[in-house]
């Protein structure tokens, strides 16, 4: 897919660049980064290099990621934001999993949530997706805090999801579905009964 970029009130979301590497690299020293995400630790600039310049630029290209760089509209880099696991959007199912990290000093101020309700908005709307997926570690609380503000509904834990620095760990799921967001299902869907 050619990459394309996103606007909101506050933000522009667009894939990343060049001239992006050492706001990555700076962000991406973040203790609270690194404790919860699959990124090296210590984050030097060809980590940088090899994320804005290869895997980005590379999902776009090749339909398996769909990442954007989230700035304010005054070009200050708040985190990333993207859609994984692509190669589901492929299928019948017409699933996703959605992705972000933010920035430190961006923490706290509403950023994360306005990106991910464009991200959001653009894969129901333009990619046709039909389940929205999120998967944290248990215990990222920011990341959860998140995806319940955008209305995703927990689903559960599953045990030893994530391989995270060597160990397995288990990680939350949730989902979230068009029709969450007042939007129409393409597919039938029938909810299992609710137990009484």
């Amino acid at each position: 897919m050619e990459p394309v970029t996103l606007r909101t009130s506050r933000l522009l979301l667009r894939p990343f660049e060049a001239r992006d590497l050492e706001a990555v690299r700076l962000a991406c020293q973040d203790p609270e980064i690194t404790r919860w995400l699959p990124v090296p630790d210590p984050y030097l600039r060809e980590h940088a290099e090899e994320f804005v310049l290869g895997t980005s630029p590379a999902g776009w290209r090749e339909d398996t990621m769909y990442n954007f760089g989230v700035f304010t509209l005054d070009g200050e880099l708040t985190g990333s934001m993207g859609l994984v696991r692509i190669e589901r959007l492929r299928t019948v199912e017409r699933q996703a999993e959605i992705g972000f990290w933010t920035a430190r000093e961006r923490r706290g101020q509403g950023y994360t949530d306005e990106a991910a309700r464009a991200v959001i908005d653009w894969a129901f709307g333009t990619l046709g997706v039909e389940r929205l997926e999120w998967v944290a570690q248990v215990g990222n609380e920011g990341s959860r805090g998140v995806a319940r503000r955008l209305g995703f509904v927990l689903e559960g834990v599953q045990r030893a999801r994530i391989v995270h620095r060597g160990t397995r760990r288990d990680a939350w799921i949730a989902a979230l579905l068009p029709t969450d967001w007042q939007r129409p299902l393409h597919t039938p869907y029938l909810p299992a009964p609710t137990p009484r």
